[in-house]
């Protein structure tokens, strides 16, 4: 991989209303490097992701992923070195079966036979889904969160060397949440995440860019930033919960004035 695989410098885009979605962004990424991409809904970050695998042209600035600038002439190879997992996996998941699903992008690259099975089936095992299990099965019969697995296995079929996330977590209940934080983790990918979900900001990357009103008002240390109110304020976010209710911690709990009694359980008959 290329050592420097996202470089963004001086883009500026407004879209067709006359609204200035991003304003001189300098933004760059290196390989494996996984970044949290914050700000308040109308900040900019879906605008930024779009010209990463250019769905949007820089129209000042320029954007290279990799060794190619965002140009029309380089868009196929750039959108096999990026994938982008939307944030309603229902908007990527649209075929029959998730083995379907999961083998479209492969297909279309003209993979057959024993090599699609083996791409299909190794994304499918990166996102701990048991394609013997799940193959044949609707995608509109499952949970969010295994809908959420199917759709990164989808993209992770192409095998991008980039993958651009647009709220992970949204939707997701407490234990589908924390299996998607794992499996970021074991992901050895260059991620940019874009969240309003500053805990798993906090526990999945290292370094937080914030953008407020287009523009890049923050890039550094995430613990730095999350530890800051008055800053985040000031963008319209808030702390993170385990950094302002320090009681999310179990050693930190309250004590409940009233001990509870086998007494007052209900009963187990």
């Amino acid at each position: 991989m290329h050592h420097n695989p996202i470089f963004i410098e001086n883009l500026s885009y407004t879209y067709p209303d006359g609204t200035q979605a991003l304003r001189d962004v300098n933004l760059s990424i290196k390989a494996n490097e996984r970044v949290a991409l914050i700000g308040a809904n109308g900040s900019g970050k879906s605008t930024l992701q779009l010209h990463l695998n250019g769905i949007l042209m820089p129209q000042q600035g320029q954007v290279i992923i990799g060794e190619w600038p965002i140009t029309s002439q380089n868009l196929q190879a750039i959108r096999n070195f990026v994938g982008l997992v939307f944030q309603n996996p229902d908007n990527q998941l649209f075929m029959p079966t998730v083995w379907e699903d999961v083998a479209f992008g492969p297909m279309n690259l003209g993979l057959r036979d024993q090599e699609l099975v083996e791409r299909v089936t190794s994304a499918m095992n990166a996102v701990d889904m048991d394609l013997e299990n799940y193959g044949q099965r609707n995608p509109e019969n499952l949970s969010g969160g295994e809908k959420k697995r199917i759709a990164i296995a989808g993209v992770l079929a192409m095998q991008p060397q980039i993958l651009v996330f647009d709220e992970p977590s949204a939707q997701l209940d407490p234990r589908s949440r924390r299996q998607l934080i794992e499996l970021l983790q074991s992901l050895q990918l260059t991620q940019l995440i874009a969240t309003h979900d500053l805990d798993l900001a906090l526990e999945l990357c290292d370094r937080t860019v914030i953008l407020s009103q287009g523009q890049v008002v923050y890039d550094g240390a995430t613990e730095q930033v999350m530890s800051n109110p008055k800053f985040l304020i000031e963008h319209s976010l808030e702390s993170p919960l385990s950094y302002s209710r320090p009681y999310c911690l179990l050693e930190d709990a309250p004590v409940a004035k009233v001990p509870i009694t086998h007494s007052k359980l209900p009963s187990m008959k």
